[in-house]
């Protein structure tokens, strides 16, 4: 993986400052890396950027009403003054406003996607001109389609090629935008992430490295997949362990689980790793792939809740993982309909052991024009060998049509400064501003949410796990957030929190969670369902001032009888609590 923009991420600074992040983060302290004068300096830019968050957004201020909440417009003066280099990420909002104006047509705020999607809304409407009004957000007019087959893994990486123009038209441009080497790894096309775990455990050979060491605070069906289909091929399955309450890694332990035994030299396993959360927003050190591969480790990297650019930061070009899983949709705000990229290093495809898997083939959409018009087309059918000759057809007669991904082409405009400094203003001043409601008349002065994982701070990602309680102190079930949201045209997602490690100074919050319950227990401790918020790289400053006033009502005791009244009066599906 090559790094262009070693020296552009080293020079952003007020706002936009980043120091090398394989570097930054607390588990790796104490190493023997030499710090420099530059690290000092871009330590203290955090720093003070964690302080000028706390200090300038509503000090000593509580809010008890959300009806007391300043309004938007002053809200957004404070928010630009305080944090003057979200200014320069205005062409942000000059794309969203011409390439994705449906998120305003149709009032709706999506903060329930992480992730890319390859092209714009415009060219939603400009390929597909028959496109249901604009304000529709789930089209079903695609750009291209999937079918699948079956191959076997080795074969397909070693001789599989490039696929037809079309699809090696997207495989170049992906593997760009990833900042990934077609000399150093080969890449197969997948259904989703899902898959793309899947194929990776039934592929590698646990015979001789029989451990796999996972690194996630949340349940993913993703990993469930890859922990299962392992252990059922020989696995011993072992998993890190987050500190409650900022959920950071346990980092004694999961040192332990890494290290080996010095004399012992054999390979240990697969170590999957996410780099960061994409539900509490927790950030980890790349140091620990480094250490991993030190201990004779294969490292599969997960890059599905990176930002748009961080394939792009200093880190990756020294830790080079064996595997790499990211995905894509198709189109911003759309039904997210997409696919899963899995690249394997080259040096590691003669280790997999034969193993047939099922992989996606990409081929352009009908009346798609990426699809070459010809009065002789044939139609899709369900035979995979005519769809295979269609496939050839298609490619052939699209090899001479330029394909253009602007989803793709505005992310890399941007850069990682620019989305970065964007996304970083956008949900620090979010989690402030929640951290400000609180329950009236209540002697204890009971906090409306509670935030699990990082609270203000720079290096954290733009994800954010909460739940809301009520003034008595009981949690409202996240699946009636979720509802009760959508019902104001914000989209948010739900999440499971897992693998919580207690110290001994949390005994009583420990009991809570243990008595409140949750999900499937994790040895004796549950799982917490939670309501997830993702800020992505479209987002302005007014979805994170909806989202916070639309929280703040729950402030009013009362809010969710109402809520059910208005629907059933309205002859609507009362919300079911």
């Amino acid at each position: 993986m090559n790094s262009p923009c070693l020296k552009h991420v080293e020079q952003v600074c007020s706002y936009g400052c980043c120091s090398n992040p394989l570097f930054s983060l607390p588990e790796f302290t104490s190493t023997s890396i030499s710090t420099s004068t530059s690290t000092s300096t871009s330590s203290a830019c955090r720093k003070h950027f964690t302080t000028t968050t706390t200090t300038s957004f509503f000090p000593n201020t509580r809010f008890t009403d959300h009806e007391s909440l300043p309004s938007y417009k002053d809200s957004l003066i404070t928010f630009t003054q305080t944090y003057p280099k979200y200014s320069d990420t205005a062409r942000v909002d000059r794309i969203r406003g011409q390439e994705y104006y449906h998120l305003s047509l149709s009032n709706r705020i999506c903060l329930d996607y992480i992730g890319i999607g390859l092209f714009s809304h415009l060219q939603l409407q400009t390929h597909h001109p028959s496109t249901p009004s604009s304000s529709d957000l789930h089209s079903d007019f695609p750009f291209f389609n999937t079918i699948y087959r079956s191959v076997n893994l080795k074969s397909q990486l070693l001789h599989g090629g490039e696929g037809s123009p079309f699809e090696s038209c997207i495989r170049k441009r992906i593997m760009e935008f990833m900042n990934v080497s077609g000399d150093d790894y080969s890449m197969v096309f997948t259904s989703n992430k899902s898959s793309a775990f899947k194929i990776v455990s039934e592929a590698y050979p646990f015979q001789t490295s029989r451990k796999l060491l996972t690194v996630y605070d949340y349940k993913s069906e993703a990993v469930d997949t890859l922990v299962t289909t392992s252990e059922k091929r020989g696995a011993k399955v072992m998993s890190a362990e987050f500190k409650w309450p900022r959920m950071r890694i346990h980092s004694a332990k999961l040192r332990k689980m890494v290290e080996r035994n010095r004399k012992k030299k054999k390979p240990r396993g697969l170590f999957v790793f996410p780099l960061q959360s994409r539900t509490t927003g927790a950030s980890y050190s790349y140091q620990w792939m480094l250490k991993a591969h030190e201990n004779g480790w294969h490292v599969l990297l997960d890059a599905c809740a990176l930002g748009p650019k961080d394939m792009d930061s200093f880190g990756l070009s020294l830790i080079r993982p064996d595997f790499l899983i990211c995905s894509f949709y198709k189109v911003f705000g759309e039904n997210p309909s997409g696919f899963g990229c899995l690249f394997v290093k080259k040096s590691m495809i003669s280790i997999l052991e034969d193993s047939c898997v099922g992989i996606a083939t990409l081929v352009p959409a009908k009346n798609s024009s990426f699809q070459a018009q010809s009065d002789e087309e044939h139609s899709s059918g369900t035979d995979l060998e005519l769809q295979q000759e269609q496939i050839v057809t298609q490619g052939e007669k699209n090899k001479g049509l330029p394909i253009e991904y602007r989803g793709l082409d505005h992310v890399d405009s941007l850069g990682l400064m620019q989305i970065s400094t964007r996304t970083r203003c956008l949900i620090n001043w979010l989690i402030n501003a929640l951290t400000k409601l609180e329950h009236p008349n209540t002697e204890t002065k009971t906090p409306l949410i509670k935030i699990y994982g990082p609270r203000v701070r720079f290096d954290r990602g733009p994800a954010l796990a909460f739940n809301i309680y009520d003034w008595k102190g009981e949690k409202v079930e996240p699946a009636l957030v979720q509802k009760l949201s959508d019902r104001n045209n914000i989209s948010l997602s739900l999440g499971s929190l897992h693998k919580i490690w207690f110290d001994d100074k949390y005994v009583e919050e420990k009991e809570r969670v243990m008595t409140e319950g949750g999900t499937k227990k994790s040895k004796g401790v549950p799982d917490i369902a939670v309501v997830t918020a993702a800020i992505n790289f479209l987002a302005n400053f007014e979805d994170v001032y909806r989202l916070w006033a639309f929280v703040a009502r729950f402030l009013d005791a009362d809010y969710v009888e109402k809520e059910r009244w208005r629907y059933t009066a309205l002859n609507q599906k009362t919300i079911e609590v």
